[in-house]
Protein backbone atom coordinates (compact mmCIF):
# COMPACT_ATOMS: atom_id res chain seq x y z
CA UNK A 1 0.00 0.00 0.00
CA UNK A 2 1.49 3.54 -1.02
CA UNK A 3 2.18 5.58 2.06
CA UNK A 4 0.40 8.80 2.33
CA UNK A 5 1.96 12.16 2.16
CA UNK A 6 1.05 13.11 5.95
CA UNK A 7 1.86 9.58 7.32
CA UNK A 8 3.25 9.82 10.93
CA UNK A 9 2.13 13.91 11.58
CA UNK A 10 0.29 14.92 13.96
CA UNK A 11 -1.70 18.45 12.63
CA UNK A 12 -3.93 20.76 15.02
CA UNK A 13 -6.58 23.09 13.03
CA UNK A 14 -8.26 25.36 14.55
CA UNK A 15 -11.92 26.44 14.19
CA UNK A 16 -12.41 23.16 12.82
CA UNK A 17 -15.74 22.26 13.80
CA UNK A 18 -17.76 23.33 10.55
CA UNK A 19 -16.93 25.12 6.89
CA UNK A 20 -13.42 25.23 5.38
CA UNK A 21 -11.86 24.16 8.80
CA UNK A 22 -13.82 21.36 9.02
CA UNK A 23 -12.57 20.42 5.38
CA UNK A 24 -9.09 21.07 6.27
CA UNK A 25 -9.71 18.68 9.19
CA UNK A 26 -10.52 16.25 6.95
CA UNK A 27 -8.24 16.49 4.13
CA UNK A 28 -5.10 16.21 6.28
CA UNK A 29 -6.70 13.52 7.70
CA UNK A 30 -7.16 11.73 4.57
CA UNK A 31 -3.82 12.11 3.42
CA UNK A 32 -2.48 10.30 6.63
CA UNK A 33 -2.15 12.93 9.37
CA UNK A 34 -4.02 12.39 13.12
CA UNK A 35 -5.84 15.25 13.84
CA UNK A 36 -6.39 18.08 16.63
CA UNK A 37 -9.78 19.01 15.67
CA UNK A 38 -10.18 22.35 17.91
CA UNK A 39 -13.01 24.72 17.81
CA UNK A 40 -14.72 27.16 20.52
CA UNK A 41 -17.69 24.99 19.14
CA UNK A 42 -18.43 21.54 19.36
CA UNK A 43 -15.75 19.74 17.06
CA UNK A 44 -16.48 16.43 18.29
CA UNK A 45 -18.63 15.43 14.70
CA UNK A 46 -15.63 16.46 12.54
CA UNK A 47 -13.19 14.22 14.70
CA UNK A 48 -16.09 11.04 14.72
CA UNK A 49 -16.46 11.68 10.74
CA UNK A 50 -12.18 11.50 10.81
CA UNK A 51 -12.50 8.46 13.02
CA UNK A 52 -15.34 6.93 11.42
CA UNK A 53 -13.18 7.21 7.71
CA UNK A 54 -10.15 4.96 9.43
CA UNK A 55 -8.36 8.23 10.64
CA UNK A 56 -7.46 9.09 14.37
CA UNK A 57 -8.45 12.43 16.06
CA UNK A 58 -9.72 14.49 19.17
CA UNK A 59 -11.65 17.31 19.61
CA UNK A 60 -10.49 19.88 21.80
CA UNK A 61 -12.39 23.34 22.86
CA UNK A 62 -10.33 25.80 22.69
CA UNK A 63 -10.65 29.89 22.67
CA UNK A 64 -8.00 31.06 20.72
CA UNK A 65 -8.01 34.47 22.47
CA UNK A 66 -7.04 32.49 25.81
CA UNK A 67 -3.82 31.76 26.14
CA UNK A 68 -5.08 29.16 28.83
CA UNK A 69 -7.01 27.76 26.62
CA UNK A 70 -4.55 27.18 23.80
CA UNK A 71 -2.02 25.59 26.23
CA UNK A 72 -4.87 23.39 27.06
CA UNK A 73 -5.30 22.58 23.52
CA UNK A 74 -1.65 21.98 22.58
CA UNK A 75 -1.10 19.76 26.30
CA UNK A 76 -4.12 17.61 24.89
CA UNK A 77 -2.75 17.01 21.39
CA UNK A 78 0.17 15.90 22.76
CA UNK A 79 -1.19 13.38 25.81
CA UNK A 80 -2.85 12.29 22.58
CA UNK A 81 -0.34 11.84 19.91
CA UNK A 82 2.66 12.66 21.25
CA UNK A 83 4.20 15.48 18.68
CA UNK A 84 2.90 18.21 16.95
CA UNK A 85 4.11 18.85 13.36
CA UNK A 86 1.40 20.95 11.47
CA UNK A 87 -0.70 23.94 12.81
CA UNK A 88 -3.45 25.36 10.86
CA UNK A 89 -4.42 28.69 12.39
CA UNK A 90 -7.90 28.64 10.66
CA UNK A 91 -10.25 29.92 13.97
CA UNK A 92 -11.16 33.57 12.94
CA UNK A 93 -13.80 35.51 12.16
CA UNK A 94 -15.30 36.46 8.55
CA UNK A 95 -18.53 34.65 7.96
CA UNK A 96 -21.03 35.66 10.37
CA UNK A 97 -19.56 39.68 9.91
CA UNK A 98 -22.22 41.60 8.71
CA UNK A 99 -20.70 44.17 5.60
CA UNK A 100 -20.92 47.91 6.92
CA UNK A 101 -18.91 50.85 6.23
CA UNK A 102 -16.21 51.88 8.39
CA UNK A 103 -18.11 54.36 10.15
CA UNK A 104 -20.23 51.66 11.23
CA UNK A 105 -17.39 49.51 12.76
CA UNK A 106 -17.57 50.38 16.32
CA UNK A 107 -14.30 49.98 18.59
CA UNK A 108 -15.72 46.86 20.26
CA UNK A 109 -16.82 45.44 17.20
CA UNK A 110 -12.60 46.08 15.65
CA UNK A 111 -11.00 45.02 19.17
CA UNK A 112 -12.80 41.31 18.53
CA UNK A 113 -12.01 41.03 15.08
CA UNK A 114 -8.37 41.35 15.95
CA UNK A 115 -8.27 39.60 18.77
CA UNK A 116 -9.87 36.46 17.50
CA UNK A 117 -8.08 36.74 14.01
CA UNK A 118 -4.37 38.23 14.71
CA UNK A 119 -3.82 37.51 18.33
CA UNK A 120 -5.55 34.42 17.62
CA UNK A 121 -3.26 33.42 15.31
CA UNK A 122 -0.06 34.14 17.91
CA UNK A 123 -1.48 32.51 20.65
CA UNK A 124 -1.44 29.46 18.62
CA UNK A 125 1.86 29.46 17.55
CA UNK A 126 3.60 30.84 20.18
CA UNK A 127 2.14 27.59 21.98
CA UNK A 128 2.78 25.10 19.18
CA UNK A 129 5.96 26.20 17.80
CA UNK A 130 8.14 25.21 21.08
CA UNK A 131 7.05 21.31 20.68
CA UNK A 132 8.31 22.10 16.59
CA UNK A 133 11.71 23.05 17.94
CA UNK A 134 11.90 20.23 19.65
CA UNK A 135 11.54 18.04 16.67
CA UNK A 136 13.44 20.49 14.43
CA UNK A 137 10.29 20.32 12.03
CA UNK A 138 7.29 21.76 11.45
CA UNK A 139 4.90 23.10 9.19
CA UNK A 140 2.45 26.46 10.37
CA UNK A 141 -0.14 27.49 8.16
CA UNK A 142 -1.39 30.71 8.58
CA UNK A 143 -5.28 31.52 7.01
CA UNK A 144 -5.81 34.91 5.25
CA UNK A 145 -7.54 35.97 2.31
CA UNK A 146 -7.55 36.89 -0.93
CA UNK A 147 -9.33 40.44 0.37
CA UNK A 148 -5.73 41.76 1.65
CA UNK A 149 -4.48 42.35 -2.01
CA UNK A 150 -7.64 44.15 -3.15
CA UNK A 151 -8.82 46.68 -0.45
CA UNK A 152 -12.37 45.37 0.06
CA UNK A 153 -14.96 48.05 1.40
CA UNK A 154 -17.00 47.01 4.36
CA UNK A 155 -14.88 44.58 5.75
CA UNK A 156 -12.23 47.49 7.11
CA UNK A 157 -11.49 45.39 10.13
CA UNK A 158 -11.37 41.88 8.61
CA UNK A 159 -9.05 42.87 5.71
CA UNK A 160 -7.06 44.56 8.27
CA UNK A 161 -6.43 42.05 10.36
CA UNK A 162 -5.94 39.24 7.20
CA UNK A 163 -3.01 41.71 6.47
CA UNK A 164 -1.60 41.27 9.78
CA UNK A 165 -1.50 38.16 9.58
CA UNK A 166 0.83 38.03 6.20
CA UNK A 167 3.00 39.91 7.94
CA UNK A 168 2.81 38.39 10.72
CA UNK A 169 3.71 34.90 8.60
CA UNK A 170 7.06 36.60 6.89
CA UNK A 171 8.24 37.40 10.26
CA UNK A 172 7.74 33.93 12.10
CA UNK A 173 9.59 32.26 9.25
CA UNK A 174 12.61 34.63 9.84
CA UNK A 175 12.61 33.36 13.56
CA UNK A 176 11.70 30.40 13.10
CA UNK A 177 13.42 29.08 10.08
CA UNK A 178 16.28 27.93 12.21
CA UNK A 179 14.55 25.16 13.68
CA UNK A 180 13.09 23.67 10.63
CA UNK A 181 9.94 25.35 10.85
CA UNK A 182 8.37 26.38 7.63
CA UNK A 183 5.29 29.03 8.09
CA UNK A 184 3.31 30.20 5.14
CA UNK A 185 0.08 31.36 4.13
CA UNK A 186 -2.62 30.42 2.36
CA UNK A 187 -5.52 33.18 1.52
CA UNK A 188 -8.59 31.87 -0.21
CA UNK A 189 -10.91 33.69 -2.02
CA UNK A 190 -14.63 33.99 -1.00
CA UNK A 191 -15.73 30.36 -0.45
CA UNK A 192 -18.97 29.43 -0.64
CA UNK A 193 -18.64 27.92 3.13
CA UNK A 194 -22.06 26.97 5.11
CA UNK A 195 -21.28 30.29 7.17
CA UNK A 196 -21.24 32.71 4.23
CA UNK A 197 -24.39 30.70 2.87
CA UNK A 198 -26.26 31.66 6.22
CA UNK A 199 -25.01 35.47 6.14
CA UNK A 200 -27.63 37.45 4.51
CA UNK A 201 -24.84 40.53 3.72
CA UNK A 202 -23.44 38.10 0.88
CA UNK A 203 -26.22 38.93 -1.94
CA UNK A 204 -26.32 36.59 -4.92
CA UNK A 205 -25.09 39.37 -6.84
CA UNK A 206 -21.99 40.38 -4.41
CA UNK A 207 -21.49 36.43 -5.03
CA UNK A 208 -21.93 37.29 -8.71
CA UNK A 209 -19.52 40.21 -8.95
CA UNK A 210 -16.85 38.01 -7.01
CA UNK A 211 -16.98 35.38 -9.68
CA UNK A 212 -16.75 37.58 -12.48
CA UNK A 213 -13.59 38.91 -11.39
CA UNK A 214 -11.86 35.72 -11.41
CA UNK A 215 -10.00 34.02 -14.61
CA UNK A 216 -11.84 30.66 -13.60
CA UNK A 217 -15.80 31.90 -13.38
CA UNK A 218 -16.83 29.97 -10.94
CA UNK A 219 -18.01 29.56 -7.43
CA UNK A 220 -15.12 28.37 -5.06
CA UNK A 221 -15.91 25.98 -2.66
CA UNK A 222 -13.88 24.39 0.03
CA UNK A 223 -12.88 21.64 -1.83
CA UNK A 224 -10.92 23.85 -3.91
CA UNK A 225 -8.45 24.94 -1.51
CA UNK A 226 -7.62 21.39 0.09
CA UNK A 227 -4.71 20.16 -2.22
CA UNK A 228 -2.75 23.37 -1.58
CA UNK A 229 -3.40 22.98 2.47
CA UNK A 230 -2.05 19.51 1.81
CA UNK A 231 0.97 20.56 -0.56
CA UNK A 232 1.88 23.31 2.54
CA UNK A 233 1.33 20.77 4.95
CA UNK A 234 3.48 17.71 2.91
CA UNK A 235 7.32 17.58 2.86
CA UNK A 236 6.37 18.28 -0.44
CA UNK A 237 6.97 22.47 0.52
CA UNK A 238 9.90 21.67 2.78
CA UNK A 239 12.03 24.35 0.62
CA UNK A 240 9.33 26.39 0.90
CA UNK A 241 8.67 29.69 3.85
CA UNK A 242 7.53 33.28 4.11
CA UNK A 243 5.43 32.72 1.25
CA UNK A 244 1.63 33.67 0.25
CA UNK A 245 -0.48 31.41 -2.08
CA UNK A 246 -4.09 33.04 -3.16
CA UNK A 247 -6.30 30.21 -4.53
CA UNK A 248 -9.54 31.62 -5.99
CA UNK A 249 -9.70 31.57 -9.27
CA UNK A 250 -7.23 34.08 -10.37
CA UNK A 251 -9.11 36.80 -8.84
CA UNK A 252 -5.97 38.26 -7.06
CA UNK A 253 -3.06 37.91 -9.24
CA UNK A 254 0.50 38.74 -7.47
Amino acid sequence: MKPKRLDGRVAVVTGAAQGIGAAYARALAADGAKLCVSDIIDAKPVAQDIENAGGAAVAVHCDVCDSQSVQAMVAATLRAFGQIDILVTNAGLFAQLPLKSMFEIDSAEWDRVMAVNVRGVFECVKAVAPEMKKRKYGKIINIASGTVFKGTPMLLHYVSSKGAVVAMTRCLARELGDHGIRVNTLAPGLVLSEGVVRNPSWTASMVANNVASRAIKREAVPEDVLGTLVYLASADSDFVTGQLIVVDGGSVMH
